[in-house]
């Protein structure tokens, strides 16, 4: 009678069982880091998507502004002008304009017709005269929607 050695092949297929359960530990680690890494890519895309668009409007609520003071002249109230309140972004415009000398009452200077004078900067040389300084501000008002709050600044002057 032959005598069967069962000690050796119960070792192997223990080995065998260590294996297989490191190689499951090691591919569940990798997908765990995937899965993480796919989700902090697309919570930077969308933060990146809404700074690229507020970039877009703030270029846009500059252009409407001048339009709007083209339109009601430099009485305009476009001092926090805010639209696109139904919209993820509240856009803020603030103006100020930039004379030489400051406007004296009852003279024919253009703003002495404004039933609120607006903010004016004095400046020196008469080549920067008639100039606005637009203050635009650009924010994301859904705080589910991006991850860090988003907010742009834009300053620009512009000729009247």
């Amino acid at each position: 009678m032959q005598r069967k050695n069962n000690t050796l092949k119960s070792f192997r297929n223990g080995i065998a069982m260590i294996m297989a359960i490191a190689v499951i530990v090691i591919v569940a680690t990798i997908m765990a880091l995937s899965i993480s890494m796919t989700t902090t890519t697309s919570k930077r895309t969308v933060d990146l998507y809404l700074y690229e668009q507020a970039i877009l409007l703030s270029k846009s609520a500059a252009e409407y502004a001048l339009l709007r003071i083209a339109q009601d002249g430099p009485c305009s109230h476009i001092n926090d002008l805010n639209f696109l309140q139904d919209t993820i972004y509240t856009i803020n415009i603030r103006a100020r304009y930039a004379y030489t000398a400051p406007f004296p009452v009852n003279t024919n200077h253009p703003l002495d017709t404004c039933p609120v004078a607006p903010t004016t900067i004095t400046v020196q040389t008469p080549e920067q005269s008639g100039s606005v300084i637009l203050d635009i501000t650009v924010s994301v008002n859904d705080p589910n929607i991006s991850t860090e709050p988003i907010r742009y600044f834009r300053r620009t002057i512009q000729k009247l």
